[in-house]
């Protein structure tokens, strides 16, 4: 009876500590351990503009940047954050801006989507030549190459221990990757969305016009929007806004600032309601 009785002491004191986040937790087919470091966020979405990846580069994927942003991601995740990342295309194709030249939006959307998801490959791969798994989620259909974004199997790879790579946007013309990061971050219930920019926060003014901008170190969704500050569309501000989620605005160029950033340091910018 009494060894009954100490194998359901030992469960109940398993169960426990995974409510407290504190047991050891793998990745059922990789044996990944994600750590239990005392950091403040669990799970954190990063929004990574396509952009980030150019490097020095006018164009495409720059290989030692994305290696780097890489690198940092793989230090983060050895804290046991659990990451999730949005990523954009304007490195290869901007809807917006083919629109502006004359193609048909929705088709400039389209391809768009297409880039992100090329960004999320070269993101994947570079991840995992780090020894760091990862899972690609695109929002349209691309069997042969990714998983389709479903909410709850993209929980359960972060849980896992897996980076998750958020491809395609919203899977809709018209809205942004921002709105996507927005969007994703609150259906998986991160702890704070990260927009990593090449700007070191959010300023009262441009700082490349002015030099004498001052920057916030926190400021409130409120203002960022009458005062026309937005380092995100106001779509994903007034989401973040009216789901009380966080939004850092950090300079991902900086060294280390990305583990910073995900690991609870005050770099950038910290927009709260």
């Amino acid at each position: 009876m009494r060894v009954r009785e100490t194998v359901w002491e030992t469960v109940q004191e398993t169960v426990q500590e995974t409510v407290r986040g504190t047991a050891r937790k793998t990745d059922d087919d990789k044996g990944v351990y994600m750590g239990d470091s005392a950091v403040p966020y669990g799970r954190v979405l990063l929004k990574l503009s396509g952009e980030a990846l150019m490097g020095d580069l006018d164009y495409g994927i720059e290989p030692r940047t994305i290696k780097r942003i890489a690198v940092e991601i793989a230090t983060a995740r050895k804290h046991g954050v659990e990451i999730a990342i949005v990523v954009g295309g304007g490195n290869i194709f901007r809807g917006a801006g083919l629109a502006g030249a004359g193609m048909d939006r929705v088709t400039g959307d389209y391809m768009g989507m297409l880039a992100t998801v090329m960004n999320a490959l070269a993101l994947q791969d570079a991840l995992e030549a780090l020894g760091v798994y990862a899972r690609v989620m695109s929002a349209i259909q691309i069997h042969d190459v990714c998983e389709d974004y479903i909410r709850r199997r993209a929980v359960r790879h972060l849980e896992k221990g897996r980076v998750v790579i958020l491809a395609a946007g919203t899977g809709n013309p018209f809205f942004t990757t921002d709105t996507a990061a927005s969007l994703r971050a609150i259906e998986i219930g991160a702890d704070i969305l990260l927009k990593a920019t090449k700007v070191d926060g959010v300023y009262d003014s441009d700082p490349v016009k002015n030099p004498d901008a001052s920057r916030f170190e926190t400021v409130s969704f409120d203002q960022l929007l009458a005062d026309k500050l937005l380092v995100m569309d106001a779509t994903a501000v007034v989401m973040c806004r009216d789901n009380e989620l966080p939004l850092r605005v950090f300079d991902l160029t900086r060294a280390n600032a990305l583990v910073q950033a995900m690991t609870g340091d005050s770099v950038g910018t910290l927009v709260t309601a």
